[in-house]
């Protein structure tokens, strides 16, 4: 069963984390597989709000593009370097594989080898000379161990084809010999004299006691078989080693971890059938062949909290969405096939996620409910929000009681932690609960924070104007504005890129706007920022 990556938007807030913590929870509780995720850095009140209920912070997401390793290449496809070129080759028929990766002891990849240079090796070469071990011999010629000395086995194969006194006349035999012999034992007798590497007694012939004894004096390897001369001397030659027909110019790799893309790219330059696919460690995990590349299994993803493409994760357009779990309008995305949608006008993403507890008969854990208590207070701002809904108060309201911590204290808590400004610079406070739109090819750009005093943002306000300055003309932006949300004034204050102050001026109907102005009651970017802006932008058609 798969992993299913359940996550919020790129700029993650403290609903958006929980969201998908919590159903994550729901989900392996009821014997799915998910693991929650975030997008981005987590701010100060969503780190207070879990380490008070000791939760983790969910791992960093980078992206959910395709890799190598979503594709169902022949997993440990590959044969040791010490393996014998025939067992390689009935590995590769068996496998019905043109080609086979070759590793060391520890699967550190070696190479690969394919069926050209096979059949290279067999019409080109000149195979008289050996290089393998005693072992890959006595499997390849399904023979019998005589006499075992050597596991190495190195040197030249002699087939005597004429008379034994013209052989033992002309032929100076050494140890650097591998003798394959019939039922002729007076050359059998002169091999072992002369201390040849080995002897292959042939067509199931018996060779004398006589003769095993001198050769154990002679340390000298023996095997049987009862394969015919010509039969042992062809397939000899298979037996040795397969890293010995390597060719570095093979040797392409792909790591499982590459993006697909970037393999497409490699497959299209070089065009071959067969790829190694290695692990960072430079260790091989199979084979991929590009009748392969239409099995690709897609990463299987959970939106909580967001349902537009521009703010979620990167490569999200090559993975399946599954489910949509959101309290926003929605968004212009699609999806390859048809998937389960839970959108509800309420306050928070968790006050759902609280229903479909409720609606599965699932527990709540005292943690869970904990977390889940503080994200709804959180994006309803204790409640003082427009977009809160009964359903919101109901749910806090059975939470406080499962998790046994006064909903009020813990909300002003959370907003204290969020609202201080320390080791943050004006660039993260800008992107700590950022959310990004397009309105008629234009790029807008809102930022939030809460605060119990605004006199932390006044003194620094024209600072913040020449930040947002430089991102608009970097990032083409038309508008860019952080709203400083003071939740006891029940009000934001805006501050704003220069050449957004007539259409700010427009949106809120305010004769000369300021940077710092105080919007009275508006607290809301879902319902109170974000739909004044576009409708103004769309009525200036």
């Amino acid at each position: 069963m798969s992993d299913v990556k359940i996550f919020g938007h790129k700029k993650p807030d403290t609903d958006s984390v929980v969201a998908s913590i919590t159903l994550s929870y729901l989900k392996n509780i009821k014997g799915e597989v998910t693991t929650p995720y975030v997008l981005g850095r987590i701010n100060n009140e969503t780190k207070y709000l879990l380490e008070t209920f000791n939760i983790k912070t969910p791992k960093y997401l980078n992206d959910v593009k395709l890799q190598v390793k979503d594709i169902k290449y022949d997993k440990d496809c590959f044969v040791y370097e010490n393996c014998s070129i025939y067992d390689a080759y009935l590995y590769m028929r068996d496998k019905g594989i043109t080609g086979i990766p070759i590793v060391k002891e520890d699967k550190e990849i070696k190479g690969l080898v394919t069926n050209r240079d096979l059949l290279e090796y067999v019409v080109e070469k000149e195979n008289s000379i050996l290089d393998t071990s005693y072992n890959n011999i006595l499997n390849v010629l399904e023979g019998k161990e005589i006499l075992k000395f050597d596991d190495e086995i190195n040197g030249e194969i002699i087939s005597p084809s004429y008379r034994s006194t013209t052989f033992m006349d002309e032929i100076v035999l050494n140890n650097t010999m591998i003798l394959v012999i019939g039922n002729r034992h007076s050359i059998i007798e002169y091999a072992i004299e002369n201390g040849v590497k080995m002897l292959i007694v042939v067509g199931g012939s018996q060779i004398k006691d006589e003769h095993i004894e001198l050769a154990k004096s002679k340390h000298i390897n023996i095997i049987t078989t009862d394969l015919n001369a010509v039969e042992t001397t062809k397939k000899l030659v298979y037996s040795t080693y397969i890293k010995s027909i390597l060719k570095e110019e093979k040797n392409i790799f792909i790591n499982h971890n590459d993006y697909y893309n970037d393999f497409k790219d490699i497959h299209d330059k070089y065009r071959f059938t067969n790829y190694p696919i290695i692990d960072s460690s430079n260790h091989c995990l199979g084979l991929l062949r590009t009748n392969n590349l239409k099995d690709k299994i897609r990463k299987k993803v959970i939106l909580v909290d967001h349902n537009e493409a521009m703010q979620s994760v990167d490569g999200l357009e090559e993975a399946e969405i599954l489910e949509l779990v959101d309290h926003h309008k929605l968004g212009s995305f699609s999806t390859l096939n048809p998937i389960r949608i839970n959108v509800m006008p309420v306050g928070s993403t968790n006050t759902i996620i609280y229903s479909m507890y409720k609606k599965e008969g699932i527990s709540i854990p005292k943690e869970i409910a904990g977390i889940m208590m503080g994200a709804i207070l959180s994006d309803t701002l204790i409640f003082k929000s427009p977009t809160t809904t009964d359903m919101d108060k109901i749910a806090v309201e059975e939470l406080e009681k499962i998790c046994d911590k006064n909903y009020y204290d813990l909300g002003i808590s959370m907003l204290e932690a969020g609202a201080s400004l320390k080791g943050k610079n004006k660039e993260e406070i800008l992107y700590s609960d950022f959310k990004g739109f397009v309105v008629d090819d234009k790029k807008i750009g809102i930022g939030q924070v809460n605060t119990l005093d605004f006199k932390e943002f006044k003194k620094d306000i024209s600072k913040y104007v020449t930040l947002l300055n430089t991102i608009c003309e970097q990032e083409d932006y038309y508008m860019l504005l952080l709203f400083v949300t003071d939740i006891l004034s029940g009000g934001s204050y805006v501050i704003y890129n220069e050449t957004a102050k007539r259409s700010l001026e427009t949106a809120f109907d305010i004769e000369d706007i300021y940077e710092g102005y105080f919007l009275e009651g508006c607290m809301s970017r879902k319902k109170q920022m974000i739909p004044i802006i576009m409708e103004s932008l769309e009525k200036g058609r």
